[in-house]
């Protein structure tokens, strides 16, 4: 590729605040930066702490997450931490990304994936909690919904994932799947479920919604969707690369890139009412093909009892309501349909005028309807052929005769 598409090697400052304790991962409750105009926050880092340039993605592919193995903190051997680092600072490449690499620059299990082809993958470390794969998630969530589902405290998150500096497992429920997701549902609920003072707690475990609402993985593509689109719209850093097709070592063209200059870091999102608004947006991308919204249309207008829990909700009325004024609408009239043919069971018996059903199973359908007729009061072999299409009742007189044969031989 092009020689302006080179790692600096500088450093740069930025106005992030860090914590104190860069290893805890914890946000004191009392810090400014857990009011709700700063909390929850995500932010991210400019690839221009390491590169000049760039390879941007002109259509980039959708991201996929691999976990890797990293040490934590200082331990351990430091490379894979930096090549995941330096890696997942080229998002703009999305699938473009593994051309800034050799084999020699990356540990073997990360050369595995990037000689898989042009894949848009972001690494991020493999952790008992997934942290790191939901943190997206995470970062968009009140304060409020964090204490009321037992979640901690975290200070800001930082998209793509960057660097590892302490065990964060450590500072997490053993649980944390499971809160995060009630959290996450509870959340993103009145975007799925607008009716009035339809709250999640109205609905059982097994509601389709519901299910959907808590399926974390499910609203991992989304939201990464909806956090590149807000970075895209981030200001270019001025580092003097013009834009133009990237050549490759071979001389020939990348086609689908250009180069570019880093686009800046910075707040991806930040307070309550920022995080609020990157979680309709994110609804909104996963209903970027309509299917989600003729999902949910269709489960609302197609509700059963076994859907509501026993708590009243507007949504619950609504279905009541529904239900009970379909139904005074309805009259039902029983009417007996004489020219049918009964169905019995297997030990069907003749009583009296009762055809037997298994004897019936036995003959064909003109036979049947020979004795159907009959058998509903129509006793004039003339009328039966009428009925039957027959120009004269010989017809019927040798079906009949056929019938009394087998009856014989059934019955006895």
């Amino acid at each position: 590729m092009t020689t302006s598409i080179v790692m600096t090697g500088e450093t740069m400052t930025d106005d992030f605040h860090q914590p104190d304790d860069p290893l805890n991962p914890l946000l004191n409750p009392t810090d400014e930066r857990a009011e709700p105009g700063m909390y929850p926050r995500m932010r991210n880092l400019s690839a221009a702490f390491a590169y000049r340039g760039v390879v941007r993605a002109l259509d980039p592919a959708p991201p996929e997450y691999v976990t890797v193995p990293l040490s934590v903190g200082m331990a351990g051997d430091p490379r894979p931490a930096v090549a995941v680092a330096q890696w997942n600072l080229l998002w703009e490449s999305a699938q473009f990304r593994r051309r800034y690499f050799g084999e020699e620059d990356l540990p073997a299990p990360l050369y595995k994936v990037a000689d898989s082809g042009d894949l848009n993958v972001v690494f991020v470390p493999r952790t008992r909690s997934r942290y790191y794969e939901y943190a997206p998630l995470f970062h968009l969530l009140p304060r409020a919904a964090l204490a009321r589902h037992g979640l901690p405290l975290l200070g800001s998150g930082i998209w793509p994932f960057s660097v590892q500096l302490g065990d964060i497992d450590a500072y997490l429920p053993a649980n944390f799947q499971a809160r995060l997701s009630r959290a996450w549902a509870g959340t993103v609920w009145r975007h799925l479920m607008p009716q009035y003072q339809s709250p999640i707690s109205g609905f059982t475990a097994n509601d389709p919604i519901r299910i959907l609402a808590h399926n974390l993985d499910f609203w991992i593509p989304p939201v990464t969707a909806v956090t590149q689109n807000v970075l895209r719209d981030f200001p270019e850093v001025a580092n003097g690369i013009t834009p133009e097709p990237v050549r490759l070592q071979d001389g020939s063209l990348l086609e689908g890139a250009v180069a570019a200059n880093p686009r800046t870091g910075g707040d991806i999102w930040q307070g309550e009412e920022e995080a609020a608004e990157v979680v309709r947006q994110t609804v909104e991308a996963a209903d970027a093909d309509g299917r989600l919204r003729g999902i949910l249309d269709a489960v609302r207008s197609h509700r059963c009892e076994d859907d509501f829990s026993s708590r009243w909700t507007g949504a619950r009325e609504d279905f009541e309501r529904k239900l009970y004024n379909k139904r005074s609408k309805i009259k039902v009239r029983f009417v007996e349909l004489t020219d049918t043919i009964p169905v019995h069971g297997p030990e069907t018996e003749v009583v009296g005028q009762m055809l037997c059903g298994d004897f019936l199973a036995l003959l064909n359908e003109r036979d049947r309807t020979v004795v159907v007729l009959l058998n509903s009061g129509i006793t004039k072999l003339t009328e039966v052929a009428s009925l039957m299409g027959y120009r004269n009742h010989s017809a019927v007189s040798k079906r009949l005769d056929k019938i009394r044969q087998q009856a014989a031989r059934f019955f006895n």
